[in-house]
């Protein structure tokens, strides 16, 4: 029986393959694609997650793709939300015919002989085989198996319910429950609020604070501008939100103790009388090294005013039968214990690459313009912003996958690579001190001290020179 071949290869299918697919059926309608999604749904982390109140904390008209317009004023969007505009986007692009579900991809081979990929494939416990002549790692980096979860003394003989937000029960009912939420991320500052909704209190219990700022759940600009046709007011809210995005980092990295007086300000106005700003509210880093937490209209310090939610700074001692001794000795009753405290990363969806035999260590490797690896030909990644919009670097990367995949094409060669100059000096991948990053440095890519090694977290710079830069820039090496 011969081995099905496919032209390219895209890995996942959520907001990233979603939209790789969908711009290969644009501008390469010729070639052969398929998605292998490991789940039995698409929308990755939008249908993976299901705790109460999850949302983007990126404006859709930015994590929206450009293409396809985000038709509605809402700023921040709900899961459920997001999820039917990416499953609309794929039904209107053809990609849902082209995903296979339930396909997980174990490990790729490459071969310079044959110019292309093998690919080892999990479908329901059979062994599948593929090949490809480019593969597309679009599975983001996180592990969608397991979220970090620390080993807490004492948690085994807590008599409630301890639950990991990753992995929400369907059946859960938390109304009338004392809850407390262990962290201060994202995932904590959406869950505080929903839940406090119909519990009978949410404690947030933080080892420290985190930058929290409130932004308008209806994009004002895009309110002002909703008689205009799309054409006219899409491009100009988001790239609105883009230079606005891109400014406040700027001048977060440039001026930290002026934005650390700006975040303040907006802060102490929104919180309880009394409620001690210094404990709570005022984080060892500089803002951008770690990503900020936005909440839509002030939810969050809402909640905190009404008194149904209450944050708590400190450390746990040990779980008790009935909740959570901190080190202070002070103890907190809970019915439940929601134990946000972050991702596990798992980069390149945990596939294992070979080439011509030499199995590949990302950690040796450098990242090209952060969408490919020195020394592996063929292969392309998508990880997005960690300080903007995912979907900004993500349609940026396939800008350049379908520019590349052209240019092949063109001028009749059928391999590429990155070769890395010894005289580059290596970086981190990421320059981001959140945990689920530090925890994972070690495996990860190296950046370069320079483009198009060097990663800028910059959308502008991006579009300049992963957008409209040379293909053949000297740097990739083509046969």
């Amino acid at each position: 029986m011969s081995i099905e071949h496919v032209d390219v290869l895209v890995v996942g299918a959520g907001l990233s393959g979603i939209g790789a697919a969908a711009r290969l059926r644009t501008a390469h309608p010729g070639r052969t694609v398929a998605v292998l999604e490991s789940r039995d749904a698409s929308g990755g982390t939008w249908d993976l997650f299901k705790y109460p109140g999850i949302r983007s904390d990126s404006d859709m008209f930015t994590f929206g793709f450009p293409w396809r317009p985000w038709a509605s004023d809402t700023a921040l969007a709900d899961g459920p939300l997001i999820l039917d505009y990416l499953r609309t986007v794929s039904k209107e692009y053809g990609v849902d015919a082209l995903i296979r579900y339930r396909h997980r991809v174990t490990a790729a081979s490459w071969d310079s002989a044959t110019a292309r990929w093998t690919v080892e494939v999990d479908h329901d416990g059979e062994p599948v085989t593929l090949t490809t002549s480019f593969l597309w790692g679009c599975s983001g980096y996180y592990d969608f198996e397991q979220g970090y979860a620390p080993d807490f003394p004492g948690q085994d003989g807590f008599a409630g319910q301890v639950v990991h937000p990753q992995h929400w029960p369907e059946d859960l009912d938390h109304a009338g429950k004392r809850i407390v939420v262990i962290g201060s991320g994202a995932t904590a500052i959406t869950l505080v609020p929903a839940l406090a909704e119909t519990a009978a209190h949410v404690t947030m219990l933080q080892r420290s604070p985190t930058y929290v700022m409130s932004r308008a759940g209806r994009d004002p600009l895009a309110k002002l501008l909703r008689r205009l046709p799309t054409r006219l007011s899409f491009p100009a809210v988001r790239w609105t939100n883009i230079l606005v995005a891109i400014g406040f980092y700027q001048l977060s990295q440039r001026r930290p103790e002026l934005v650390k007086r700006l975040i303040r300000g907006q802060t102490e106005k929104q919180l309880p009388a009394g409620m001690d700003v210094d404990t709570h509210f005022k984080p060892v880093y500089d803002p951008w090294d770690q990503r900020l937490c936005f909440v839509p209209d002030g939810d969050l310090f809402k909640s905190l005013r009404r008194g149904t939610a209450s944050v708590v700074t400190d450390t746990i001692e040990t779980f008790t039968e009935t909740g959570i001794r901190l080190t202070s000795g002070q103890e907190l009753e809970a019915d439940l214990v929601i134990t946000a405290t972050g991702l596990r990363l798992l980069p390149f969806g945990g596939i294992t690459l070979t080439v011509d035999g030499v199995t590949v260590d990302p950690a040796s490797t450098m990242a090209y313009k952060a969408l490919m690896l020195s020394g592996v030909p063929n292969f392309a990644y998508t990880i997005g912003y960690t300080n903007a919009s995912w979907t900004l670097k993500a349609d940026l990367v396939a800008d350049y996958v379908c520019r590349l995949l052209a240019h092949l094409e063109e001028h009749g060669l059928r391999m590429v690579v990155p070769e890395r100059d010894p005289a580059v000096q290596e970086r981190p991948f990421m320059d981001f001190s959140a945990g689920y990053v530090v925890r994972a440095l070690d495996r990860l890519p190296k950046q370069g001290d320079r483009a198009p090694w060097l990663l800028k977290q910059n959308y502008v710079t991006d579009v300049r020179t992963i957008r409209r830069g040379e293909v053949d820039d000297g740097v990739l090496s083509f046969t």
